[in-house]
């Protein structure tokens, strides 16, 4: 049994065991591995992450990978970004990480690759729907098994390198009891800063809340965190440990476009003329900063999701990608440029030790005042969203036609690169989209102005959202 809905623009999810049972996730790694084949390629690399019920998936993909001919080399518990690293430190070409991120549980899903540091897009994912629904997975001879060991303290050598903090730094390490729990605590204190730990025991069953740093209640337990303990800043982790999620001495939720904007300043100060990526989710500051544009930086905005952004990285020779999700691809010299949470919280840890007489909300406030929404996700069939994100953009297209606008500004344009954001003539915008991950539209908005008008677009954005009768409620809203 294997849900076709299951299979997302650049990773694969469901839920288990109503969508998929383990029978189905061999079929899936006999499909992965004869699209393997298909490109000469005979090795991967395979982790999962600790839910309880992880280990038994990644072993049922296993089987599939070795009828498939494949030789699997097995790096056990990990995070995404560890799987993804193991290609480079085993120089084993593809990499297969069952792991269902930030989902509640009760999801699984595989996050794959063949071109390291990339991971399959839609055109990828089509293929390997076609493969599996159609039966067209091929049993070939070949097939072995290798579980490769010491990668995670590779992994950590690799993150902390001889770097050692210069200046006394105190840290609020927040995991939501995520896998990160294993990792996160570890790797702050061996770079030198003193760690106040909360939520990381390792625990399946999220009792505080789900890990995901992009969350206003994660982020707002980070905050309390710093309150009472005094922190320098706190850095939260998703599931996975792909994603790092920032809050500042002062208790600010800082989003991590604007923390993109604060890392950019700084390498585009050190690289001069340095291209950046940031996703159409994100702050105008990335294009408007005149920091940025004063040192000759310049940003490409491209479509939302881990694997786009890798691969626009990539294509483009950018220094890095910022993802408003707290999704960070850190390109050569400073990363692979594959998405890592740990990567992120030793880089910004290595921005605070540069700028010594500073604090975080220092480096928070030298940015122009923007107003900014969190990323809100009202309710949208899987199987209707894209036609519902449709027929939104066709009125909103209607809209700017009607020369009409969103918050009392005019519509100056609308980009449609991924979803529609639609932008304002005084620099701000309304991002809606559908997400790929789950059954739910996303919608963000900015307002270079006040509180008031990104309420004022987002009520009229809103309003035009919901003349669908399918979209239900939001998870958050202003």
């Amino acid at each position: 049994m294997i849900a076709p809905t299951g299979f997302r623009e650049y990773d694969a999810r469901w839920q288990y065991p109503e969508q998929i049972n383990l029978p189905g996730m061999t079929a899936l790694g006999l499909g992965l591995g004869t699209q393997m084949q298909a490109r000469g390629l005979g090795d991967i690399v395979v982790g999962n992450d600790y839910r309880d019920y992880s280990l038994a998936i990644k072993q049922a993909l296993v089987i599939g990978l070795i009828q498939a001919g494949v030789q699997v080399h097995d790096i056990g518990p990990c995070l995404s970004p560890m799987a993804y690293f193991a290609q480079f430190h085993l120089d084993v070409p593809a990499v297969a990480m069952v792991t269902a991120s930030h989902n509640p549980n009760g999801w699984t899903g595989v996050k794959m690759g063949f071109d390291r540091p990339l991971t399959h897009g839609p055109d990828e994912m089509a293929e390997l729907r076609a493969i599996v629904l159609e039966g067209r997975g091929i049993a070939r001879p070949g097939g072995g098994y290798r579980f490769a060991d010491g990668v995670m303290e590779a992994y950590l050598d690799d993150l902390a390198g001889d770097f050692r903090l210069s200046r006394p730094l105190k840290v609020v390490c927040a995991t939501g009891n995520g896998t990160a729990g294993a990792f996160a605590p570890r790797l702050l204190e061996r770079i030198g800063a003193t760690v106040v730990p909360l939520h990381c025991g390792l625990d399946y069953s999220f009792p505080h809340y789900n890990p995901n740093p992009e969350a206003l209640e994660m982020l707002h337990d980070m905050a309390q965190a710093v309150m009472a303990s005094g922190a320098d800043l706190a850095l939260g982790f998703d599931g996975d440990g792909d994603r790092c999620g920032v809050v500042d001495n002062e208790g600010c939720e800082v989003f991590a476009d604007k923390v993109g904007v604060i890392l950019a300043r700084d390498y585009a100060a050190l690289h001069p003329g340095a291209v950046f990526v940031a996703d159409v989710k994100s702050t105008g500051l990335f294009a408007s900063d005149p920091v940025l544009r004063g040192l000759g930086a310049r940003t490409d905005y491209w479509k939302t999701g881990h694997s786009h952004m890798k691969r626009r990285v990539r294509d483009l020779g950018a220094l890095a990608g910022f993802e408003k999700s707290g999704h960070y691809f850190l390109a050569p010299p400073v990363g692979r440029g594959y998405d890592c949470g740990m990567r992120v919280a030793v880089e910004l840890c290595r921005l605070m030790d540069r700028h010594p007489g500073e604090s975080f909300a220092d480096l928070r406030r030298a940015l122009p005042v923007t107003f900014g929404s969190p990323t809100m996700s009202p309710f949208c069939p899987d199987t209707e969203k894209y036609a519902v994100l449709a027929r939104i953009i066709t009125r909103l297209e209607a809209l700017h036609a009607a020369g009409g606008g969103l918050g009392g500004q005019a519509i100056t344009g609308i980009v449609t690169v991924n979803g529609a954001r639609v932008m304002l003539a005084n620099g701000g915008w309304g991002l809606v989209r559908a997400s790929s991950n789950t059954p739910n539209l996303v919608v963000v908005c900015e307002s270079p102005a006040s509180e008031a008008e990104l309420r004022a677009i987002f009520a009229d954005l809103d309003a035009v959202i919901r003349q669908e009768p399918l979209v239900g409620d939001y998870d958050q809203t202003l």
